[in-house]
């Protein structure tokens, strides 16, 4: 059994690596996975897919809506693997509070940050490189049909200001 530590060691060793270049962190996560046996790589996958789905949140996609200026379902889907990407502290913070990522975020750039689709499919890529299968069904519970938590109005400026003060006054500057 992976525990809590153990994932996001590899996960922070992989970023480090990576120098913060989310697909250099995605290929060397896989290299890291590949070395462990198929149930660890399982494991790490049960890890990565409850904490995307814990962070499946209006609040948060509020803050990848101000980070990125705009975010499509797709690309809060994409947000949500950078974030765990980013490790622990960042990771639990952000969902915590996602107003706090103003101040746990060193530097946010749009064109590199934000997108780390490629780490949402290293477990699978490592496990059927390992198996030649495709990863089965992990048993966890899916993510909620919703967003959780209250819905906000991301084209109003004013209600983004008021959700996340803190993020909006350090990241509206990308904006018109």
């Amino acid at each position: 059994m992976m525990d809590e530590t153990e994932f996001w060691e590899l996960i922070d060793g992989s970023r480090e690596t990576a120098e913060g270049d989310p697909e250099e962190q995605a290929d060397l996560l896989v290299d890291r996975l590949l070395a462990l046996d198929p149930e660890m790589v399982l494991d790490f996958a049960r890890h990565f897919e409850a904490r995307y789905n814990r962070a499946y949140t209006w609040d948060l996609w509020a803050a990848a809506w101000v980070l990125l200026d705009g975010a499509s379902d797709d690309a809060f889907d994409f947000f949500r693997c950078w974030l765990i990407g980013q490790g622990r502290e960042v990771y639990e913070g952000g969902v915590h509070d996602p107003d706090s990522l103003a101040d746990l975020l060193d530097d946010f750039d749009e064109e590199f940050d934000g997108d780390a689709e490629e780490l949402g499919y290293a477990a699978d890529e490592a496990y059927e490189q390992l198996t030649g299968t495709v990863a089965p069904d992990l048993g966890i519970p899916p993510a909620p049909p919703e967003p959780v938590g209250t819905p906000v109005d991301f084209e109003n400026e004013r209600a983004l200001a008021e959700r996340l003060p803190r993020l909006w006054e350090r990241f509206k500057d990308g904006r018109d």
